[in-house]
């Protein structure tokens, strides 16, 4: 069985300060600029998912971020009201092995919850947490703190960074590979990280976007 030993230097990571300096200053500006050239499409989005059950727009879940710190992160709502009390009756039947739960047939899902989860529309009001700084537009997905309760030395790896609203994972494998393959997807992006590759896995997402990958 092959060793899974620690592949990363956080001092390497810290010293690359000219690349995070780049990528805060771009995050910031894309971001804006995606919230004003995307609003229009946001409060349509925002509109469909109140009419269908009149709950809230938005749903806020707290995430694990770089370091281990916590915070809100932002969504459309693409689930019913009720959607977390589900969730304990339902862990077993994750299509993904590990501490992450993926389910392609999910109950709790809206009718518009397919649709903008299946284009990834219902992650656009991220766009709001990369300009507060808890997120970059690239990266690992921030994980919910019950699934780093289970982590291992290596799977918290993922965690040296500042996480992302896309990564490498999300726009090559997707749902098609499991918990440990998307660990290790991570740990190649942080090392490969640079200004062109955050790039290119931003351009193969807005290709995701309009030709989805297998996302739900």
């Amino acid at each position: 069985m092959e060793s899974k030993a620690n592949l990363l230097s956080q001092d390497k990571i810290k010293s690359r300060f000219v690349y995070r300096s780049i990528k805060r200053i771009f995050d910031f500006i894309a971001a804006l600029c995606g919230i004003i050239v995307l609003s229009p499409l946001m409060l349509v989005i925002a509109a469909l998912i109140k009419l269908e059950d009149h709950g809230p727009v938005f749903y806020e879940q707290t995430r694990v971020g770089k370091n281990g710190k916590k915070f809100e992160m932002y969504k459309f709502r693409s689930m019913f009201v009720n959607a977390d009390q589900m969730l304990d009756e339902l862990k077993e039947q994750s299509d993904v092995e590990g501490p992450m739960f993926k389910m392609k047939n999910d109950p709790r899902i809206t009718r518009i919850g397919h649709f903008i989860r299946k284009h990834s529309l219902d992650e656009l009001p991220q766009f709001f947490n990369v300009l507060k700084g808890d997120m970059s537009l690239v990266g690992p997905r921030p994980p919910l703190p019950s699934e780093v309760a289970e982590y291992s030395d290596y799977d918290k790896q993922r965690l040296y960074v500042i996480p992302g609203c896309t990564g490498l994972w999300q726009a090559t494998e997707r749902n098609e590979v499991g918990f440990n393959e998307m660990v290790q997807l991570d740990i190649e992006y942080i090392q490969k990280a640079g200004f062109w590759f955050d790039l290119w896995i931003i351009w193969k997402t807005v290709a995701i976007v309009i030709k989805p990958n297998g996302s739900y």
